[in-house]
């Protein structure tokens, strides 16, 4: 099932009647944090429409639910994903269906919107491959923790196609502008290793331990200051993009409407009494 049933879990109640061992993405609460396992293993968790469709819907009910305060991504089996599913994408091509040629905009690019804008952090525990849209999942999200056996591969040029699913954004701003290019036009795959000396994944763990390590990441996260996490991540997106004089008027809205909620009231109280804060999210 979901890598952390050895913890309280409990099944988020609108997928617990699909949450079975042939659904194609599995949903389970624990601690805060809500892990979403795309769960195609015989298949390397390759990208079917109806995963694509049952992911979005997942993402979007995270978002919206306060009682989420982390996101962990991750694969069942021996893969994180392998990208679009080929076999699915051939069949619809050679049948004339035009599904494939909608699925950018009609997939891809709500789920890489959706991680990126979720107002709390998203982890992605990196099992095994991850290529292609696979791969820019684990860029879009905010950490990334990777098994050893983990690998990275931007393999849109190899089918023809260029990059999708927010990669052309999300690598560069990981590995810098000529590295990403490298990767995309060669497709050379990066080994766990190698994405660590190239920023590109924060922490490799042996793969044992990767369920448990960034489950307790995810937790710590989901403990912590959630409404002061998602400013981060709007801020350094929109700076990234942005003048100075534009990054520090954002930092100061920022700052200004995070100074008036009860976490930081709460952590500067619990400063000054020698106490660990307690953080609600508000």
């Amino acid at each position: 099932m979901t890598p952390h049933e050895s913890t309280t879990t409990a099944t988020h109640a609108g997928s617990e009647a699909g949450n079975g061992a042939d659904d194609v993405l599995l949903v389970a609460d624990a601690d805060g944090v809500r892990t979403l396992t795309l769960n195609r293993p015989e298949a390397y968790n390759s990208l079917t429409v109806e995963l694509k469709e049952r992911l979005l819907t997942a993402l979007r009910d995270a978002a919206a639910d306060d009682d989420v305060r982390a996101v962990l991504l991750t694969g069942a089996g021996k893969a994180f994903c392998a990208g679009q599913d080929l076999k699915e994408h051939v069949g619809m091509l050679r049948s004339g269906d035009e599904a494939p040629l909608r699925t950018v905009a009609e997939h891809y690019n709500p789920i890489v919107t959706t991680i990126v804008d979720m107002p709390k952090p998203v982890i992605a525990a990196v099992n095994g491959a991850a290529a292609g849209a696979g791969a820019a999942l684990a860029y879009a999200s905010d950490l990334r923790i990777a098994g050893t056996s983990a690998s990275f591969a931007m393999a849109f040029a190899g089918v023809g196609l260029g990059p999708d699913s927010g990669a052309s954004w999300t690598l560069q701003r990981l590995v810098g502008y000529g590295r990403a290019v490298e990767l995309m036009m060669l497709g050379r795959k990066l080994d766990s290793a190698e994405a660590l000396r190239s920023g590109l994944v924060g922490e490799v763990v042996p793969d044992d331990e990767l369920a448990a390590r960034a489950h307790a990441v995810a937790a710590t996260l989901a403990a912590g200051p959630t409404r002061a996490y998602a400013k981060i991540k709007s801020t350094v997106a929109a700076a990234s993009g942005s003048t100075l004089a534009e990054a520090l008027a954002a930092e100061n809205v920022a700052q200004t409407e995070l100074g008036g909620t009860s976490d930081h009231r709460e952590a500067v109280e619990a400063f000054v009494e020698k106490r660990r804060p307690k953080f609600t999210g508000k």
